[in-house]
């Protein structure tokens, strides 16, 4: 396998309806790569009449797709997990010349990202509703689940092929057709994962893909049409308010996967080896470019040293190197706008105090790096403590008793997740109650599971993605009452 032909087949036009096609017009604009900041490759730049285009064909396909047996469409996605493994070196190669990421976590995302199909698959035949006796005795209830109909996945550059899979699994799964907008930083891998769909006998018009460098038109003229049922975006909150605030104009159904502000809490009576080895997780994952990221590492005093100690030197054992070569660990940021913020927050930290343990500035040369950084004697009104960081930063605050660091944790207008290390159940729970967040790791550093509910709290979001839930997002609940 040579990289110049994972990218030579990768369909570069708009997927629209019963095939692939040109932007209005011709335009294009280039995906680079974050390791060298080289151009891969020239995509279609859709306008916002492309993107009805393809909500056209969407709706076109709806009845068809809706009306297509449960086994059958399961049967589809069951095929498709089972050829996003077989193409997984290939898929694995793209993912990291367009977004940067280790091979070793494109890698873990292919596993993740195609479990969505399987999970959903299995999901698509238990589609279930009800029948009783009304309550009066005269009559009788039925309820019936249907697909919500065209729906909007607006989905992320950071794991480009598990955020697609995550949404599209759920709504083919329910019998909703699609209109794909992926992030315009790296958009071949969700290209790549159209055409194993279609190979896998997804029929024209049910996914369709629109790659644009102007979301915001090709999204809004999607959202002003009465014909779309559905939005479904991963991204930050700052957008996601925008979002809400125009599906309102047609009472859209949304489900939002927005920002996290994740806290990491550590008591004195936890396996300080695990929870470094946790940290290491819930921090470096992606390079820390993750909703899930750990942000604030709250530690009880009596180990707070021990443990900023151990995960500097960890994280300063760390390979930084672009994520194709051989043993790296830590890839580029996505782009200079990204590694600037990172930048800035973590120089923001050390102007009011904080001390580094390791890292704490940029690395030279081409890409986007940004080494590993663990911060101590973090002042409370540094901005990272605030703000997402999204870069491979640790700043280490000390804390003294539990309603404390439970206070500190939710101190936050963000509740996406949260991570717990202690080896006291009675602790563990009630922690675990307190916190205003979707979801939390208790003694582990990673929380994405296909087969859990995947969301959070305040304005972390809306709705779930995955579990027995997910597919909730894509049903309408539709009421029949009988008089007997």
């Amino acid at each position: 396998m040579t990289y110049e032909k994972v990218l030579a087949d990768v369909p570069v036009r708009l997927r629209i309806g019963d095939g692939w096609r040109e932007a209005a017009g011709g335009r294009t604009f280039p995906v680079t790569n974050p390791a060298d900041g080289a151009e891969l490759l020239a995509v279609a730049d859709a306008s916002p009449a492309d993107a009805v285009a393809a909500l056209d064909a969407a709706v076109a396909a709806q009845a068809g797709w809706a009306a297509t047996a449960p086994r059958e469409r399961a049967e589809i996605l069951r095929r498709a997990y089972e050829e996003i493994h077989h193409r997984r070196d290939e898929l694995a190669a793209l993912i990291t010349l367009e977004m940067g990421k280790p091979l070793a976590d494109a890698y873990a995302e292919i596993d993740y990202g195609a479990d969505f199909f399987r999970w959903f698959a299995e999901e698509a035949v238990r589609i279930d509703g009800g029948y009783k006796v009304s309550p009066n005795g005269r009559g009788r209830i039925l309820v019936m689940r249907q697909p919500v109909g065209p729906s909007l996945l607006v989905t992320p550059w950071n794991f480009p092929l598990a955020m697609a899979t995550r949404k599209i699994g759920p709504a083919l799964a329910a019998g909703c057709t699609v209109v794909v907008k992926p992030a315009e930083q790296t958009p071949l891998t969700t290209l790549a994962l159209a055409t194993i769909l279609e190979y896998c006998g997804v029929p024209s018009g049910v996914v369709n893909v629109v790659t644009t460098s102007d979301p915001a038109g090709a999204v809004g003229a999607l959202l002003s049409d009465g014909r779309l049922r559905k939005l479904s975006f991963t991204g930050s909150t700052e957008v996601g308010r925008l979002l809400l605030a125009q599906a309102a104009g047609t009472v859209l159904r949304t489900s939002m996967e927005l920002g996290g502000n994740a806290p990491f809490l550590v008591f004195d009576d936890a396996d300080l080896d695990a929870a470094v080895d946790g940290a290491i997780l819930a921090k470096l994952r992606n390079m820390g470019e993750a909703c899930t990221a750990a942000n604030r590492f709250y530690v009880q005093r009596g180990v707070a040293d021990a443990f900023a100690e151990r995960l500097a030197a960890r994280m300063a054992d760390m390979r930084v190197a672009p994520g194709l070569e051989d043993g790296s660990q830590i890839g580029p940021l996505i782009d200079e706008a990204g590694r600037a913020k990172v930048g800035a927050l973590v120089d923001d930290a050390v102007g009011k105090g904080a001390r580094v343990l390791t890292g704490g500035a940029p690395l030279g040369g081409a890409g986007y790096f940004y080494p590993p950084t663990v911060l101590a004697d973090v002042p409370g009104d540094a901005a990272l403590l605030a703000e997402e960081i999204f870069g491979p930063v640790a700043p280490v605050l000390p804390f003294d008793t539990d309603e404390e660091a439970i206070g500190l944790a939710n101190a936050t207008e963000y509740g996406l997740v949260a991570y717990v290390y202690t080896r006291d159940l009675a602790r563990a729970l009630r922690t675990a109650e307190a916190l205003e967040t979707g979801m939390i790791g208790l003694n582990q550093g990673v929380v994405s599971n296909a087969a859990a509910p995947f969301g959070g709290v305040k304005q972390s979001g809306l709705g779930r993605e995955g579990g027995p839930t997910g597919i909730d997002e894509y049903l309408e609940t539709k009421y029949l009452a009988i008089e007997l």
